[in-house]
């Protein structure tokens, strides 16, 4: 029975997706990717956030901190346990997963896995990244964690690591249960975290793939992959208790950004809000390195074989500032007068620390630019000497 379902909604899935295919705009519904606001306030949603993806900084925010059920935005925790066995080498996307009854028994978006089917943790991986297929997010819970209750136990403990303060997951993918909710806040922090991972981004930009050999399509949930240039995700989410919800993430001119938009009325309203605070993003913050036209000094060594340090600025992302006031960054430069030896190249001595109107938006460390030995007894006699010798 499951299977007629599934060819059904196959079919369906294809013939709606060729209608698309054939609309004048190209997209699904026309979401006016030139929709503009002056101000996070007049989005039509209960709760929302602008991040920065780089840095995790919140940018602007609508009562973010508001506790919500997130629907299948949960999904963006489960990817990121999902990608972090995989980089661990616990698991691998080539693993075979068996479907449980209990990952078969799952409602709303699904793949209509049969108990005992047997796929991939990569096509299980993409049937919840494209379809948002709660059976194939279960199922991978189980694999990963043994159970979905020991898989969930790991989801609270890697949202508390994140500074998730005001999230409980109460399973891995986002039905509504009691008890089961996060923030807008919480949500841009999950996402920034599953951005870091180049993998997040397999699927998250496909309109349409399928699974079981090219029987079962799979269209994207996220209809602005089709209208918001740019877009490279992340995960939409509706059930009745969260309303319309999504994290949409894009990139443009240097800068990432992540839009997460919570108890929207309808699934157009959703993807108008993510649109609006996306441009709004977009047209009033620009990419600042704090390091351009920075010059950091040489430090004397005290008992080196070399008598000056250089100091190199660290590893650092760039960081968005209101667009037009790089004037008023304030850049302090905290480093000590002199460096004993022997110091390492890399070594951190300092600190660069960028602010704007009190707020710090980040810290850069200062680094030893060389290797320096400590001078041996000799050389240091005959440095003396020469120190002493008369004019």
């Amino acid at each position: 029975m499951k299977r007629a379902i599934a060819f059904v909604m196959t079919i369906a899935a294809l013939t709606f997706s060729v209608c698309a295919a054939s609309a004048p705009s190209g997209d699904v519904i026309d979401y006016d990717a030139a929709q503009t606001i002056a101000d996070i306030s007049e989005l039509d949603c209960a709760s929302a956030v602008l991040c920065d993806l780089d840095s995790g900084r919140i940018l602007l925010e609508l009562n973010a901190d508001e506790r919500r059920a997130p629907a299948s935005v949960t999904k963006i925790m489960t990817m990121l346990l999902v990608l972090e066995a995989c980089d661990s080498g616990a698991v691998s996307l080539d693993d075979t997963v068996t479907a449980s009854e209990h990952a078969c028994s799952m409602g709303g978006s699904q793949i209509y896995l049969e108990p005992g089917e047997q796929m991939t943790v990569l096509e299980l991986f993409k049937s919840v990244s494209i379809a948002s297929a709660n059976d194939a997010a279960v199922a991978l819970a189980e694999h990963i964690g043994g159970s979905e209750e020991l898989f969930v136990q790991a989801m609270n403990s890697r949202a508390a690591e994140l500074g998730m303060t005001n999230t409980v997951f109460k399973n891995a993918c986002g039905l509504d249960e009691d008890g089961h909710l996060t923030t807008a806040r919480d949500i841009a922090l999950m996402s920034a975290e599953l951005c870091r991972h180049s993998e997040a981004f397999m699927f998250t930009t496909t309109w349409m793939d399928s699974v079981r050999n090219g029987e079962f399509g799979l269209t994207n949930t996220n209809k602005l992959i089709k209208s918001y240039s740019g877009l490279t995700g992340l995960k939409t989410g509706s059930t009745g208790n969260a309303k319309f919800c999504i994290s949409a993430t894009a990139e443009k001119n240097g800068m990432r950004l992540c839009a997460v938009v919570m108890g929207a009325e309808t699934s157009a309203v959703r993807f108008e809000c993510a649109t609006a605070l996306l441009n709004l993003g977009f047209a009033s913050y620009e990419s600042f390195d704090p390091t351009e036209g920075l010059s950091l000094p040489e430090i004397p060594v005290i008992h080196g074989k070399n008598e000056a340090l250089s100091l190199v600025a660290g590893e650092h992302e760039s960081i968005l500032i209101s667009r037009g006031s790089s004037p008023e960054v304030n850049i302090s430069c905290e480093y000590p007068k002199s460096v004993e030896a022997p110091i390492s190249a890399g070594t951190e001595v300092g600190k660069i620390t960028v602010s704007q109107n009190g707020e710090t938006l980040c810290v850069i460390p200062v680094l030893s630019g060389a290797d320096i030995e400590k001078l041996g007894f000799f050389a240091a006699f005959a440095r003396l000497l020469g120190a002493l010798r008369p004019f």
